[in-house]
């Protein structure tokens, strides 16, 4: 990856300090802060890869500054590199306990300066790629089970908290052992792919979807009740249903079947309960024929 791909975040109140930090790191993509409040809301919006975090400020000092970023679940993941006139050890010692990555004292080397920013780069390029590899199927590249379960919850929360429909999609390819028998598990493998790859074409941001297990997949449709999420199931099956996939030379045509649910959030029903009402439901649409979708209403 190329440094202009990477934010840094440099939070300074002189702008002469900003200045000479923003011309040295030309070659970032580099966004200013002129106080520990400006510089929380830019991290809180904004995708930024690295701060570079005076101590020394009016009203926030630095400390506070990286005390708030590492209590915001969006920002704590953020490397912070203190660099400051304060070179005493309690300074130090206190940067490194409340989360800062690094810390460097004014004034610094230009080429230790990008040195040390070169290696926080590095070390969170190596943790969100171990976090990519944690968290999502390595064949379809959708959030896996276990990590599903994870953040789904936070949309139950979020739910329950705006009062705002929250709606689960079950799908299973139909007779997918056949296709496996007839054309070999390569060309199974490339079913499962073109599914996973329809799902992400049709999802919203706000949608958390998942490979469950073998052919089998989840959608979690935030404020979105049973109907919506009805139509949204029924669209995709439709695109499957006249979709092919064609691989080495050999055509395939396939279908899924769909069950959907409502989390009924006045009756407390939590994630599980939800998924096993589209599992029954997707039970149903099998029972009922295949290559449909079919409801358990709340």
């Amino acid at each position: 990856m190329n440094n202009i791909d990477k934010t840094i975040l440099i939070v300074d109140d002189t702008i002469a300090n900003l200045d000479i930090l923003s011309e040295l790191l030309c070659e970032y993509d580099i966004v200013e802060a002129t106080s520990g409040e400006e510089a929380l809301g830019i991290a809180n919006e904004d995708e930024i890869d690295l701060i570079l975090l005076d101590i020394m400020m009016p009203d926030m000092d630095g400390f506070e500054v990286c005390e708030k970023l590492k209590e915001n679940p969006k920002t704590k993941d953020i490397p912070v590199i203190f660099i400051t006139a304060k070179t005493d050890e309690t300074s130090i010692v206190k940067a490194y306990d409340i989360g800062g990555a690094d810390y460097i004292t004014k004034p610094f080397l230009p080429k230790e300066l990008f040195s040390r920013i070169k290696k926080e780069l590095q070390i969170q390029d190596m943790l969100n790629e171990l976090k990519l590899l944690a968290s999502t199927d390595p064949m379809t590249k959708l959030y896996n089970r276990r990590y599903f379960s994870k953040i789904s919850q936070h949309s139950l929360d979020l739910a329950k908290r705006e009062k705002k429909a929250l709606s689960l999609i079950m799908i299973d390819i139909d007779k997918f052992k056949n296709v496996n028998d007839t054309y070999g598990h390569h060309i199974g493998d490339e079913v499962i792919i073109h599914l996973a790859n329809q799902i992400r074409s049709r999802k919203r941001k706000s949608d958390i979807s998942a490979r469950f297990g073998g052919e089998e997949f989840v959608i979690l449709l935030p404020n979105t009740n049973i109907d919506g999420a009805k139509i949204v199931a029924e669209n995709l099956r439709k695109s499957i249903e006249d979709a092919i996939v064609i691989c080495d030379g050999t055509t395939v045509h396939y279908t899924i079947s769909l069950g959907v649910s409502q989390i009924d959030l006045d009756a407390n029903q939590n994630i599980e309960d939800g998924l096993k009402n589209a599992d029954d439901a997707l039970y149903e649409a099998k029972e009922a024929g295949r290559n449909r979708v079919c409801v358990k209403n709340p």
